[in-house]
């Protein structure tokens, strides 16, 4: 960067730059609007960023971002224990939950396989969900973004708990292949989990 500009101004644009979605335009952008604001605002991000790392664990269960653990999901004793939907991430989690009509419980993955990014099936939470399985749980809800990693890791899951005499779904496909759950609107959603349809 130019020696126009002061060092902290390039350190706050490099820092928004490796953001996902965000290039070095927007990163620019906002670098140049907090100079601008008041005070009150930069602090108020600081608190904020502070405040995601400092009190925000993942839950022991699920593996959902939580503040206290077990998360409310997990510990409401009206949802069912017997159901459990596999996400790939924590906004997968709200995007279910959008729809109002899911009254089971939640695993979070935090990713799917991927060799091309060197991510394999110990790099997830695969593990945890065989240890979840028991006596009360009668089905799985595959609930992967449809495309082909998500797939792939479907059909890990799916291989890897057969013989545990738990059900296992998959979201029906009115999801677009190559969507993500969490920009899904809430019906179409919804009626991909009423039409799920059991693997195998």
């Amino acid at each position: 960067m130019s020696s126009a500009v002061p060092e902290p101004v390039t350190k706050l644009i490099e820092a928004f730059s490796a953001l996902p979605g965000i290039g070095p335009k927007t990163a620019s952008r906002l670098t140049y609007f907090l100079l601008r604001a008041p005070a009150s605002i930069s602090q108020n991000l600081s608190d904020a960023l502070d405040d995601l790392k400092s009190k925000t664990v993942l839950c022991s269960t699920c593996f959902n971002i939580t503040v206290d653990d077990p998360c409310p999901i997990c510990r409401d004793e009206r949802r069912d224990k017997r159901l459990i939907a596999v996400v790939e991430e924590p906004l997968d989690v709200l995007a279910i939950e959008r729809t109002a009509s899911y009254t089971g419980r939640y695993h979070v993955l935090h990713g799917v396989i991927s060799p091309v990014n060197g991510v394999g099936p110990d790099d997830l939470k695969i593990r945890e969900l065989a240890q979840r399985l028991d006596n009360d749980v009668l089905e799985i809800i595959i609930a992967t973004n449809p495309g082909l990693e998500g797939d792939a890791t479907a059909m890990f899951i799916q291989r890897d708990l057969a013989g545990k005499g738990v059900k296992m779904t998959r979201l029906a496909r009115g999801i677009p292949m190559g969507g993500d759950l969490e920009y899904v609107d809430a019906v179409t959603l919804m009626r991909a989990l009423q039409g799920r349809s059991e693997m195998g």
